[in-house]
């Protein structure tokens, strides 16, 4: 007997998914890096769609601010302090008791990304830095599995489809990473609600395509749109893949390796972590400053800024060198540290 789809109703009336294709889309296997502002929207969007088999894996816990636009959250799961993953997994379950949601706490790197992808039919990028991100594109390429690139911050956004061989990779457009005081975050530049839905909805459309076997529907290069402005912009085509890319065309997988990305450490006794970087970033301090002026209080001189403030009650010192490398002081969790790194200084 077939499996009742019937609450899916809504959506395979219309033709171009039809019950075929919506049965294909339910059994499809999903795995979202990231479940904050885009991830929590995606998540929504595609379990109410159908998507049966998701994995959402975040590495964080759910805090008041994160209310203004992480739709799966409420305050409730502030006070319990819950991981991201496990709030979602709760409320999704609520949603569609259909679903076979599999909720990870953990911080997706090089050492376990390759695990989480394989055997999956898309990934979908709900992060908040370009590591993660590149990690993400070299296992897909690797793995030949198509993922979906989506980001956004103030009132602008981005996102872009990567089909392994047949599009350009996420190394073709971005070879590296912009310098952290080019590359505001939501912490520190704020960021539109509505540019997150439009996104992540962006995001969703792609996945149902692929999902539902329609590959060669998926939309071109990397789109751009501007919430407050409402202008868009598409950058690119299918067919623009970089010869020389070191991913896609020579399969040089340096983040996947971990010869490139983050690096971290405890320091014993200090209830601190030390993050180290292998790509040797060149700081500007004036600018950094300016963008955490607003967090804490902030000093600096020719070898060092120092940022000391409050965050969900807890008091932090982030100590920032020239060459990229940080010192989070008030916590030994890697995972808290590396989060504060991304919120503050993003790369």
């Amino acid at each position: 007997m077939s499996k009742d789809i019937s609450r899916y109703q809504r959506q395979y009336l219309f033709p171009k998914i039809g019950e075929e294709r919506q049965r294909k889309i339910s059994s499809s296997k999903v795995t979202l890096i990231g479940c904050g502002a885009l991830g929590t929207v995606i998540a929504n969007t595609l379990v109410r769609c159908g998507v049966e088999n998701l994995t959402i894996v975040d590495r964080d816990f759910v805090e008041l601010n994160n209310l203004q636009r992480q739709v799966l959250f409420n305050e409730e799961d502030v006070e319990n302090n819950l991981p991201k993953a496990i709030a979602a997994k709760q409320k999704l379950e609520k949603i569609n008791s259909q679903a076979n949601i599999e909720a990870i706490v953990a911080d997706a790197n090089y050492s376990n990304i390759e695990n989480l992808v394989k055997g999956r039919d898309l990934v979908l990028d709900g992060t908040d830095n370009f590591d993660v991100r590149y990690t993400i594109n070299e296992a897909c390429v690797k793995h030949n599995i198509p993922w979906i690139y989506g980001g956004c911050v103030g009132d602008q956004g981005l996102t872009m489809v990567v089909i392994p061989k047949k599009t350009p990779c996420l190394s073709c457009y971005f070879q590296s990473a912009p310098p952290p005081e080019l590359t505001p975050t939501c912490d520190t530049a704020g960021i539109l609600s509505p540019i997150v839905n439009i996104v992540s909805s962006l995001q969703s459309m792609e996945a149902i395509k692929i999902l539902s076997g329609q590959i060669e529907q998926t939309t071109e290069g990397l789109y751009s749109y501007n919430v407050w402005e409402k202008r868009s912009q598409v950058f690119g085509t299918k067919q623009e893949i970089d010869p020389e890319c070191p991913v896609c065309q020579k399969e040089k997988f340096e983040y996947l390796s971990g010869d490139k990305g983050m690096r971290t450490s405890t320091l014993c006794g200090r209830n601190a972590v030390q993050i180290s970087r292998d790509d040797q970033l060149k700081i500007d301090f004036k600018i950094i400053a300016e963008k955490l002026e607003h967090i804490g209080k902030v000093t600096s001189n020719a070898f060092l800024l120092k940022c000391d403030f409050n965050e969900s009650g807890k008091d932090y010192e982030l100590t920032l060198f020239l060459d990229g490398r940080a010192i989070i002081k008030g916590t030994n969790d890697i995972s808290r540290a590396k989060s504060i790194y991304s919120k503050y200084i993003s790369v």
